[in-house]
Order: C-alpha cells, then sequence, then structure tokens
C-alpha cells in the first residue's frame, strides 16, 4: 500500500526496529535523526534511548535509570541530543553515546504556575492560572545554529524558554489561552530552514510560527491536535497528529500532502497516537506513538513506524 502523493510518495517498512523478542518502546515520547541517517528513539521503556541504522539495527542504547517520563528529543549540529523529561521538569543534554553533558531546569521541582498535575490521558491544561519560569512539564526541544536552545513548556506552564549554549535563560513568552502567540499545551518545537520556530500548540489544534525573539510570525490551522513536528532539508514540514495522522506542509503552510488510518477498524489502524515525526536525508519519514498511554495497547517494536519514500 502506498502513502502520501505523487513525489511524496510511501511504503510502509514492515518490522523495522529489530528488536530482540520481548522488548517493548512501550510509548515513543521523541525521534531525532543525526547526520549519518541512525535514529533516536526516546521512550519510555527500561532502555530510554535506542540508537538504530536506517535499515533497524540497534547501534547501542542508554539512559536506564534517568528519566522519570521521557517526552520529547532533538539533535543538535554538533550531533548532541537534547532530551526532555516533563515527568521530572528537565531538560537534558548528552553525547550521542549518553554522556550527560549539560542539564537545565531543577529536577523534580516544577515551577509554580498553579497547575495542578494529573496524568489522565487528555492532560488538561485548564488548571494553569499564570505563566510561570521553567519548567512545568517540557515537552519539546530545539536548538538553534548558534547553539541557543529553545523549550516547549507544555503541559504545566504555555510558555516557550529561550537559552543560551550556556543554557541561561534569555527571555520566555505566551501565556494560557487560545489567543495568537499563546498556548494551549505548546508540545513540540522545531526551527526550519529559515530559522523560524514552528510550534504544535496541540489543544488549540494549530501550528504557530515565531522569530527567534518571540514576534509571531504566522499560525497554520489544517491540523488537528498537533503533537510532534519534523523538517527536512528542502524545507518541508511533517507533523504528526493525535487524530490518527501525518500531514507534510510547504514553508508556507500549504498542505502537500497527508496520510493516516484507512479503515475504522481498530485491529487495522495503521496509528493508534502519533506523537514524534522525524524524516532522514533519503526523505524517509519515521513515527513514533503513545498508544500505550492514549489506546491501552503495546505494540512492541510497531510502535514506530518507517515510511520508506518512493523515488
Amino acid at each position: 500500500m502506498r502513502y502520501g502523493i505523487g513525489s511524496l510518495s510511501y511504503e510502509l517498512v514492515p518490522d523495522w526496529a529489530r528488536v530482540p523478542e520481548g522488548w517493548s518502546f512501550v510509548d515513543i515520547g521523541g525521534l531525532a535523526v543525526d547526520l549519518e541517517d541512525n535514529v533516536y528513539v526516546l521512550s519510555r521503556s527500561d532502555r530510554p534511548v535506542l540508537v538504530f541504522n536506517r535499515d533497524g539495527e540497534i547501534l547501542r542504547h542508554w539512559g536506564e535509570g534517568f528519566f522519570r517520563r521521557a517526552h520529547g528529543a532533538r539533535l543538535a549540529s554538533d550531533g548532541s541530543i537534547f532530551c526532555t523529561d516533563d515527568g521530572d521538569h528537565f531538560v537534558a543534554r548528552f553525547s550521542p553515546t549518553g554522556d550527560l553533558l549539560m542539564t537545565i531546569g531543577q529536577r523534580g521541582l516544577p515551577s509554580d504556575t498553579g497547575y495542578r498535575h494529573t496524568w489522565d490521558v487528555f492532560q488538561s491544561t485548564s488548571t494553569i492560572a499564570y505563566a510561570g519560569p521553567p519548567f512545568n512539564r517540557p515537552t519539546g526541544v530545539a536548538t538553534a545554529p548558534n547553539g541557543d536552545i529553545f523549550v516547549s513548556d507544555g503541559y504545566g506552564n504555555c510558555r516557550i524558554h529561550h537559552f543560551d549554549a550556556s543554557g541561561a535563560l534569555q527571555h520566555s513568552w505566551g501565556k494560557p489561552g487560545g489567543e495568537p502567540g499563546h498556548f494551549r499545551l505548546p508540545h513540540d518545537i522545531a526551527i526550519d530552514h529559515l530559522g523560524r520556530l514552528l510550534v504544535a500548540d496541540r489543544e488549540n489544534s494549530r501550528i504557530q510560527l515565531f522569530a527567534q525573539e518571540g514576534t509571531l510570525l504566522s499560525i497554520w490551522h489544517d491540523v488537528i491536535r498537533p503533537t510532534g513536528i519534523g523538517v527536512d532539508s528542502d524545507g518541508l514540514v511533517y507533523v504528526s497528529e493525535l487524530c490518527l495522522r501525518v500531514s507534510v506542509f510547504d514553508q508556507d503552510g500549504k498542505l502537500v500532502t497527508r496520510w493516516g488510518n484507512a479503515s475504522a477498524i481498530r485491529d487495522e489502524a495503521l496509528f493508534l497516537a502519533p506523537h514524534a515525526v522525524a524524516v532522514d536525508s533519503h526523505g524517509d519519514v519515521y513515527v513514533g506513538e503513545v498508544s500505550k498511554t492514549h489506546a491501552g495497547t503495546d505494540r512492541g517494536a510497531d510502535t514506530i513506524h518507517k515510511f520508506r519514500r518512493i523515488r
């Protein structure tokens, strides 16, 4: 079966992740692809970071016992990987082999926003009374070429924080709400080839685009509960959505293609809860799910899907 359309057509690679029998990702929080097309999978399993080559073979794993609730991941230009933990309220930077290089935030100490924490599947932001400093359940992270760090914060704060390369806070913006420039669960953040910040404003069902100093540039509305954002070398923007699909947009926000469940029958479902998306240099797309949390189903190795681009 083909997915997508025209020059952006894909085929699903069955059983892509070659993990030993009995292993599971449980839920996948984040995905990232390095310059060699190795795929970093940040999951909520006993092996939080698994690194695969593009054929799905395991290269290494690390992070055991480090995370409370792993959520988002992004590769920096120097090959280091940033990961967020929304359960313990911090962002960590690692070397490609798992050496801890930096931690931002006070582990286990959420900032004061009035938020009342729950673990319910909908993760309501309605209890957030006011914007606060970093962090209260941070979700996503992005890095600029100069090393600056941007964090979407998240389930318990509804803000974006900008740090310099050393981890010093520069400024923050946003507050809870549906007005332009504000957020109801900023769930992921990415930087495109034009240097713009793209924020998946999940519960407002939109992508908000900002300059790096926080000026609102544009809003894309053709999404439903967006969860993850990936950007390829051509500037195409890939968005995973909890409405059970993946959408691809050009740099102006025009929909190029999308695909999702072709059947309403659960046992035939392609997606149960898309949560993260990444693209490699060949144009192949990787989608990770949180099917255990959102659908009560542990899909094992099939919690991650690879869609090979057909050329």
